[in-house]
């Protein structure tokens, strides 16, 4: 199993290298996720490459952000001269991004990023169907859904063991786009979850701050799954800490063993939050997984000894087989060869007959495994030595630095790759019609008899709902209306099965549409015969996204609600786009129950909502699976924006309905019709006007 890394700078990047990590992870450029990392300028990625490459260690770039329109030809450049330079991989999160790499840099492997929120057998599927080689998954899964991701995954399977977890599924967190501007999506997370909150008027405790993880324990139970790769977080993190962590766990891994008391000790003096968690592995989730960063001493003798043990050693060396010929009439000849079947050979001069004593066999052998300084380790020597011939010592060691030069060559050679000119490809002109107006219901509480009789152009419903009410929806599909049924964001493999129960219900009944949220439900709904609507939780940020989207065979999409009017307006319409138009926002999708925090509720107890240090109220609600969704406390509100919106080029705008009652949510369609004068108390724009760091 590799040991993966992180390298938020050249120097960490030499800590993980000589700590033992197998592989390291970095970021070029500013279209990675930890854009306030050091990060690496070409020469120093290049360096950096050659370094690890001639020590055995893979090297992979990050790319793993959103990128815009105007953003993809710099995206895609990073990517090719990443490639260029020789990394051996490249993590991305962004549809977009997969397509235009995919054309650019055609032999360039691509690892999807944890940041496309990939959860289950069928996600892992979605993505070897577009060409890429790993998966690195969410971190919310347990052993047993990991091990059963492995036994069938037709790729390489990544798995984070270390480092800070979120509250939110990886790639589906807005919460600080949407309160600050600061995207996570987009490398910029401004951490608002780990400020303070409350369930009343106070707030007090942190219900949205989890502790580290560490799943050292678990190391030889995640090789005999077949896990490929296990990941370190912390590119934001010292160099001192990127070599304590690294050298813990490789030196676990190396000697086929957990860590020790001795060593965990050490992990938790390099950083922690109150101590570790394994809960989502061991299915343990709960008040023992939260936690905060404590101030406290800096573990100084500890990171010293880490300062000192990187930048004066080298790691784990790289086995080599020296040979050597030394004949009557044949110029000395010297050889090495690693296990990866490079071989670099020199020839010096001829040996002259000896006139006092001899050259031995041992002393040539002796002379070659002299490999001190170097990042290789004579692990055999074998010398053939003609007696009578005299070769001066020096002559050999000339050879061996020779030959091992050659050999460094030799292993940090950059790929054979091609490489192409990044194309836009065709443009779709904007459709010129009025978007129709789409109505997104939580509950079928919400489902008035006023609101079937406003006819809304679709209603959508999430499967579960339409499921448990077959009756009501059946109504509403025999006056006319249409449905969509909404799928869930998050459905692990487990809950598939009672997930297509739903989704047969919807079948059975009519329902034609569904919303997908998250690349495992594509193939599930495809084999259902449903039309296929992509909802937010896809990221659409692009035209190259909606193009491979397309391909894939949706017949709508929705654009991210961190784009810009102006910048969706732009998109070329490859398929019909819809705009949240309306609602509360949704801010983050979580596995771990913050509400149960709450003494003696849960979400399933009606309304719960968490209040800031300003006090401001977030609604939290139930969603499929039992998890939570924290709504945004303002509702987002453009129906006197109209004008707007109908020049973004829009099929269809949606207003989703989540804490509203019956009588607001008539009013709310009504207005959004040009009816009414209903306005929420508190709203928002959202970031349709404002720029997105």
């Amino acid at each position: 199993m590799e040991l993966l890394s992180p390298a938020g700078s050249p120097e960490a990047l030499r800590a993980a290298v000589c700590a033992g990590a197998n592989a390291v992870y970095l970021g070029f450029g500013q279209f990675n996720a930890r854009r306030g990392a050091r990060n690496f300028t070409r020469e120093e990625l290049s360096a950096a490459v050659t370094y690890c490459h001639v020590r055995g260690v893979k090297v992979y770039f990050t790319l793993n952000t959103l990128a815009s329109d105007r953003e993809m030809a710099g995206a895609v450049e990073c990517a090719v001269e990443a490639s260029k330079l020789g990394v051996d991989a490249v993590l991305v999160q962004d549809m977009g991004l997969v397509r235009a790499v995919r054309q650019a840099a055609p032999d360039l492997p691509l690892h999807s990023s944890t940041q496309m929120t990939i959860h289950s057998l069928d996600g892992v599927r979605a993505a070897a169907n577009l060409g890429i080689q790993r998966v690195v998954l969410s971190r919310e899964l347990s052993g047993e859904d990991i091990a059963y991701i492995c036994r069938h995954a037709p790729i390489e399977i990544e798995v984070f063991v270390h480092g800070a977890l979120c509250m939110c599924y990886s790639g589906q967190c807005f919460m600080s786009s949407v309160i600050g501007g600061r995207s996570g999506n987009r490398g910029m997370c401004a951490q608002p979850c780990r400020l303070p909150y409350g369930w009343g008027e106070q707030a007090a405790s942190h219900p949205l701050s989890l502790k580290d993880m560490s799943l050292a324990g678990h190391l030889q139970a995640l090789e005999e799954m077949g896990v490929a790769s296990a990941k370190i977080e912390g590119r934001m993190k010292r160099p001192e800490y990127v070599w304590v962590v690294t050298k813990i766990y490789a030196d676990a891994l190396r000697e086929g063993r957990e860590p020790t008391q001795e060593e965990l000790g050490y992990l938790e003096a390099a950083f922690s939050r109150q101590g570790f968690t394994d809960g989502y592995f061991t299915g343990k989730k709960g008040s023992d997984m939260f936690g905060i960063r404590e101030l406290g001493e800096e573990p100084k003798e500890l990171f010293a000894r880490a300062r000192a043990a990187y930048e004066k050693g080298e790691g784990p060396k790289v086995p080599v087989k020296f040979y050597a010929m030394v004949r009557v009439g044949e110029p000395v000849q010297v050889g090495v060869e690693d296990c990866q079947g490079h071989v670099a050979t020199a020839a010096g001069d001829l040996p002259e007959l000896a006139r006092k004593r001899s050259t031995t066999q041992q002393e040539v052998e002796t002379q070659l495994s002299k490999t001190g300084g170097t990042p290789y380790q004579a692990k055999e020597v074998r010398a053939l030595v003609e007696e009578g011939l005299a070769v001066p010592l020096s002559a050999i060691n000339g050879l061996r630095r020779q030959v091992m030069a050659e050999m460094s060559a030799q292993r940090a050679a950059l790929p054979s790759r091609r490489h192409r000119e990044y194309k836009m490809g065709a443009v779709y002109e904007n459709p010129r019609g009025e978007p129709v107006i789409q109505v997104s219901l939580r509950y079928v509480s919400q489902l008035t008899f006023e609101m079937i009789k406003l006819k809304p152009d679709l209603l959508c419903l999430p499967a579960e709902e339409i499921a448990i009410h077959e009756d009501r929806v059946k109504d509403v599909l025999d006056r006319g209306i249409p449905v969509a049924a909404v799928l869930p964001r998050i459905c692990f493999d487990r809950e598939l099965d009672e997930l297509r129960r739903q989704m047969e219900k919807c079948r059975q009944l009519g329902v034609t549409d569904a919303y997908i949220g998250a690349l495992g439900l594509i193939g599930p709904a495809k084999d259902m015969g449903f039309t296929l609507r992509g909802d937010f939780g896809l990221q659409v940020f692009n035209s190259q996204a909606i193009k491979e989207y397309k391909r894939m065979g949706f017949a709508s999409l929705t654009a991210s609600f961190e784009l810009k009017l102006a910048q969706i307006r732009d998109l070329t319409k490859a398929v019909a786009l819809e705009l949240i138009a309306y609602g509360r926002l949704p801010l983050m999708i979580t596995e771990n129950c913050a509400a149960k925090e709450r003494p003696g509720k849960c979400a399933d107890s009606g309304m719960n909502a968490l209040t800031d240090r300003k006090g401001v109220s977030f609604p939290v609600e139930r969603v499929f699976g039992c998890r939570n969704e924290v709504l945004n406390a303002n509702k987002l509100f453009l129906a006197d924006k109209e004008q707007d919106y109908k020049r973004a080029g829009l099929s269809a705008i949606r207003l989703l309905l989540t804490t509203e009652n019956g009588v607001e949510c008539c009013q709310v369609l009504e207005r959004y019709r040009g009816r009414g004068n209903y306005t929420p108390n508190s709203f928002t724009r959202g970031l349709y006007y404002r720029d997105v760091e």
